[in-house]
């Protein structure tokens, strides 16, 4: 059976800084979630634990008294409603979020292509550089292994956004030069590993932005990691009530393009 759209794993609340909308509430995401025949969702607001040292200036207020200030969530009978977090990964390999603050989350997803934040994800030194694409090749690469490494409860945890064009931004889709500097090998052997540790893939772009090869270079990364036995989920990512309106038609394309079925899906609480 091909998979259907019936989850979406990463959603933000105007308790992310990057929203702080005051239209986009837990109560508004659950309506989403009934309006569109979904059994499973789940909050991920940006987050960076106060009890693990390091937070970016940006990341600091995202602590956990902020992050639960939606708590309790909103309750609608055959609805599943989790709570999660979006944290991250630091320049040194740092992932923001302490074992004990894991063990309160439903679920976690950690950003491996959030290379946006000079200083804190990676250094500076690497936009100075004349071969600034092969080093934001080398560092994603770096970061992947890294959160695969990690002492992480994997059952529970999500790669956000793979293919991500914060990755590299400047000039616009120059994450596609990134994303083809990453051999079939490399994404194989990280993504056999994916699978092992039984983590979730996120499926999470807008397919109606490319076409031809740079659809095809999008679609690489996922292709290999079905062929790899990884499980995949549904991430929105919206952070505002008009973000959600996409999230059905860019799901329902993915899913065909990648020829995805249901029992392919992750699901939160296990496979």
């Amino acid at each position: 059976m091909k998979m259907i759209f019936d989850q979406d794993y990463h959603i933000h609340t105007r308790l992310s800084s990057c929203s702080r909308d005051p239209e986009q509430t837990a109560a508004r995401l659950l309506e989403y979630a009934a309006e569109n025949g979904l059994s499973s969702l789940c909050v991920t607001d940006h987050f960076w634990d106060e009890k693990v040292p390091g937070a970016s200036g940006w990341y600091a207020p995202q602590n956990y008294p902020h992050i639960t200030e939606e708590l309790p969530l909103p309750e609608k009978e055959g609805i599943r409603f989790y709570f999660g977090c979006e944290t991250d990964m630091d320049k040194h390999g740092t992932i923001g979020i302490a074992p004990e603050t894991v063990e309160k989350m439903d679920f976690i997803i950690v950003p491996t292509t959030h290379l946006h934040m000079k200083g804190f994800t990676f250094e500076q030194e690497i936009v100075d550089a004349p071969d600034e694409i092969e080093r934001r090749t080398e560092l994603y690469i770096v970061r992947f292994d890294t959160l695969l490494n990690a002492d992480l409860p994997f059952h529970k945890v999500g790669i956000a956004h793979l293919t991500c064009e914060l990755m590299a931004s400047d000039p616009p889709k120059s994450h596609l030069k990134v994303l083809n500097g990453v051999s079939d090998g490399v994404f194989r052997e990280l993504f056999d590993r994916s699978a092992k540790k039984g983590l979730g893939i996120e499926l999470n772009f807008d397919p109606f932005r490319y076409e031809g090869d740079e659809l095809e270079t999008m679609l690489r990364p996922y292709r290999i990691a079905s062929e790899c036995g990884c499980r995949f989920y549904f991430g929105s990512d919206a952070h505002h009530p008009a973000d959600l309106l996409k999230a059905k038609s860019r799901a329902e394309k993915i899913f065909d393009l990648l020829g995805l079925t249901e029992e392919q899906k992750f699901h939160i609480g296990g496979n």
